[in-house]
């Protein structure tokens, strides 16, 4: 559509005026450019804002640093090549239906053959008293965002009017521009249009954890102003007051309808422009869509169904004859950071619907699908925490595709990668792209066409350029599609590298390359980006077991691995030193007690039995480090990817139903692979009986104790999707159960992908455990000589990262605050919390008790 038209020929020309450039009005004039080939309709455009259309959808991104530019999606030179005459800044002030002209007081009135209204929708700001005037702010458009940013810059407090998706986008912004931001919502729970009771809780739970106060249940009465008029705070029903210095309405929205009801245009019963199913309002020769339309007494507040209405108004006014049917409520955002995503039937409104719910509060994932009566159907569902599978499960839920006999699983392990089980489970009408109507046939379609990359599929299609939420399926159908076509897949790291991380591995090892630089001359392109440097770092660490903070390595790394060190949400760091199988001296504990007293740490007993120490600032690093290895202690390597840690239970040395040392044992292995570097973090265990005390097959590897020796177990994960561990071998002596490991997580480290998990990698193993046990036990592909070679060359290059650090000033100097500064930040203030000294941000301490 980029290309210049042919000319029109002005006896056959059709005059199209649209008002509105938002997004719906932008893509109805986007679909009417496509379907008039002949060039027969001319198209104005008015629009409000000085600038043509752009993302709203995405508009909290500008405080992430996009630019208006970015956000845009009408462009000047796209209009100008259509033919298309825009008129941004402009307001209409009248529609003479009569005359067929739109009239207005900054332009001269423009004549129409058909007129389409995109007036969009305002924010509803609720009728409470003081809340106009300054302070007082709605969040709608850019104007409104450089106005908040302005206002930001005096203000201290900040608080959002409404908890639905505007409102939580608001907080968001808000929070990042620095403001001690509360949310507060007159329902009970947060997103009540699209959650649950549960639901909102999850939500609540993971918002409060960044700092935010979340008051719900909270009825807004005035908002209070100081004597210069400016906001001071808020009173609620129950006569509370919050004090606040500016405040955010985001309460809903209600459709820009008064412009078409003063022309005498039939209005809805809930208000909004009245429209038949092909987009016609009660004058034949005036359309509305997008949130001012009201179809079947229905107002859409998101993008999809106004893409939908615009769809079918184009093809109506270029002579097709088409029907709007109702449109996808489905909706998946990243609120505060947070996944949520609800689609269909999520509330279980249609009779005899069942629920199967997941509710993991210690990772804070909840998730509900709905399945009908027969519990044939999924009829819709919702998730929080994790919406990695909404664009499966919605469009299992559009499709009406069958549901397998254990419907949990679905909720546990849903689309993954698998490309064969995607196509077997979707038809080829369902819908993967509800926000454009892209059906799973058409991206098949697509790519058998040629559109064998994402950009190439999203400009063919559309798909996926909506809300984004159906990217991950669309992806997963365009591979699958190239699969069936005898086509390779790429893997590519990314745009520097065309290798997966097993070849840049390989590449690595044989090449002899010890250095990002030479890892680029040698098999890359361009300078590296945030995904491939920390892949080579970690390839270097499993390879050479050089120093993480070389100078040659240091810019390799995660911010975590650059501090040696958790960085914590209030910008301090956790020290955790290793306690092999969580077994400590009392002398070690009075230490660790000393130094947590000395610097004001706040302690805690970790789930892998270590004592984290949390609050420390930057500079204080390095002092710590100091006097915990004069105890004894090293790194702990929390920081990593890499072994964490090795449970243990007491064995058979004070438990009367152990039958092996699992403390020694535990020990050994730890002592072992301490610092090995992976593809992710490893976790392992020891159970010194079958009672399985240490939960070793939830863990990556994972022994438990039997009366002939040792069953090693691999694979397991207790994180977000539980994974039982599988069976490797059993009753193994103490010498071969370690080789069998080192084999185990060479060829791991060998042949994982970035940031894969042993349980996801296994899932993906062609072959699976079967094949795993053919290649280290039987030695099928002859390397498990070269597999314990290999670590046991890392085994005795082991040195503790952080005494190789202390003993190094230009290491140790990396660990200041600022870069051109030696003064500690004193952003921090202590409270104190369940009897311990806490440090927290001086805006995120709320109601604890400063100290």
């Amino acid at each position: 559509m980029g290309t210049k038209p042919a000319p029109r020929s002005s006896a056959t020309t059709q005059r199209v005026v649209v008002i509105g450039n938002g997004l719906v009005g932008h893509r109805f004039v986007e679909s009417l450019v496509a379907l008039d080939q002949d060039r027969k309709i001319a198209i104005t455009v008015f629009g409000e804002e000085p600038r043509l259309a752009y993302d709203r959808v995405q508009l909290s991104a500008y405080f992430e640093g996009r630019t208006p530019e970015d956000l845009a999606v009408g462009r000047k030179e796209d209009y100008a090549a259509w033919g298309v005459s825009a008129h941004l800044g402009v307001r209409v002030d009248r529609i003479d239906r009569a005359a067929k002209v739109v009239r207005t007081s900054a332009w001269r009135d423009a004549p129409y053959d058909v007129l389409v209204l995109a007036t969009g929708s305002r924010p509803f700001v609720p009728p409470i008293a003081g809340s106009e005037g300054p302070g007082s702010f709605v969040y709608r458009t850019l104007d409104d965002l450089f106005a908040i940013e302005g206002a930001a810059r005096g203000a201290r407090r900040a608080a959002v009017i409404g908890g639905g998706l505007l409102g939580l986008e608001a907080a968001r912004a808000l929070h990042q521009l620095g403001l001690k931001t509360t949310v507060v919502e007159f329902a009970p729970r947060l997103m009540p249009m699209q959650l649950d009771a549960r639901g909102g809780q999850t939500l609540r739970s993971h918002i409060e954890k960044l700092g935010l106060t979340v008051l719900t249940d909270a009825s807004t009465t005035e908002v209070l102003r100081g004597p210069n008029g400016a906001v001071s705070g808020l009173r609620f029903s129950n006569d509370a007051r919050l004090d606040v210095d500016m405040v955010v309405f985001s309460a809903g929205i209600r459709p820009r309808d008064e412009l078409a009801i003063a022309s005498g245009l039939d209005r809805g019963a809930r208000g909004g422009i009245a429209i038949d199913d092909q987009c016609r309002t009660s004058d034949p020769a005036v359309f509305a869509i997008g949130e001012c339309a009201s179809w079947n007494t229905q107002v859409f507040g998101l993008v999809g169904p106004g893409y939908a209405l615009a769809n079918v108004a184009a093809q109506t006014i270029t002579g097709q004859t088409v029907r709007f049917e109702g449109a996808d409520l489905s909706t998946k955002l990243k609120l505060l950071g947070v996944d949520v995503a609800s689609f269909g039937d999520a509330f279980a409104k249609t009779e005899g619907a069942r629920s199967v719910c997941v509710d993991n509060e210690h990772a804070g994932v909840y998730k509900r699908l709905v399945i009908s009566a027969d519990g044939k159907r999924v009829l819709g569902g919702m998730l929080v925490g994790d919406a990695s599978d909404y664009g499966f499960l919605s469009a299992m839920a559009r499709d009406a595709s069958a549901v397998p006999a254990q419907p949990e699983t679905l909720l546990v392990a849903a689309a993954g990668d698998g490309a064969s089980e995607l196509r077997a489970s979707l038809s080829e009408t369902a819908l993967v792209c509800s926000c454009n109507n892209v059906s799973k046939a058409a991206v098949c379609s697509a790519v058998r066409a040629g559109a064998c990359e994402l950009s190439e599929l999203k400009r063919a299609t559309k798909a996926a350029t909506g809300c984004g939420g159906c990217t991950q399926l669309v992806t997963q159908v365009m591979k699958s599609e190239l699969v069936a076509m005898g086509q390779k897949v790429s893997r590519a790291l990314c745009e520097h590298f065309e290798h997966t991380r097993q070849e840049l591995f390989h590449l690595v090892r044989v090449g002899q390359i010890r250095t990002f630089e030479a890892l680029l001359a040698a098999h890359g392109q361009g300078l590296g980006c945030e995904v491939c440097k920390p892949v080579a770092a970690s390839i270097f660490a499993s390879t050479w077991n050089d120093h993480v903070l070389a100078p040659e390595q240091a810019g390799l790394q995660d911010s975590n691995d650059r501090f040696l060190a958790n960085i914590q949400r209030d910008g301090t760091y956790s020290i955790v030193p290793r306690v092999p199988a969580g077994e400590i001296t009392p002398d070690g504990l009075l230490a660790i007690g000393r130094i947590a007293k000395q610097y004001g740490l706040y302690t805690k007993i970790t789930g892998g039995q270590r004592i984290d120490l949390f609050g420390a600032r930057v500079d204080q690093l390095p002092p710590i480090w100091t006097e915990l290895i004069a105890a004894g202690f090293e790194s702990g390597h929390a920081y990593g990817k890499a072994l964490r840690t090795v449970k243990s239970c007491v064995g058979n040395s004070w438990c009367r139903y152990g039958v092996q040392d699992s403390v020694s044992m535990a020990i050994r292995v730890e002592l072992r692979y301490r610092g090995l570097r992976a593809p992710h973090k490893l976790k392992s265990a020891v159970s010194g009986c079958t009672r399985e005390c240490a939960e070793a097959q939830s863990k990556d590897f994972g022994v438990i104790a039997t009366e002939n020796g040792w069953n090693l177990y691999v694979g397991g994960n207790g994180g977000m999707r539980p994974r039982h561990a599988d069976l490797l071998a059993q009753d193994l002596d103490d010498e071969m159960l370690i080789r069998l490991t080192d084999r185990f997580l060479m060829f791991y480290i060998r042949t994982a992908d970035r940031l894969q998990r042993t349980a996801t990698w296994l899932d993906q193993l062609d072959g699976g455990v079967e094949y795993l046990k053919r290649v280290v036990i039987d030695d099928s592909l002859g390397v498990c000589a070269e597999l314990e070679r290999e670590m046991a060359e890392l085994v005795a290059s082991y040195r503790c990262e952080w005494q190789a650090t202390l003993e190094s000033p230009e290491k140790r100097a990396r660990f200041k605050p600022f870069v051109n500064s030696k003064v500690p930040d004193d952003n921090v203030v202590f409270v104190e919390e369940r009897g311990q000294i806490r440090p927290v941000r001086k805006e995120e301490r709320r109601h604890l008790k400063v100290v």
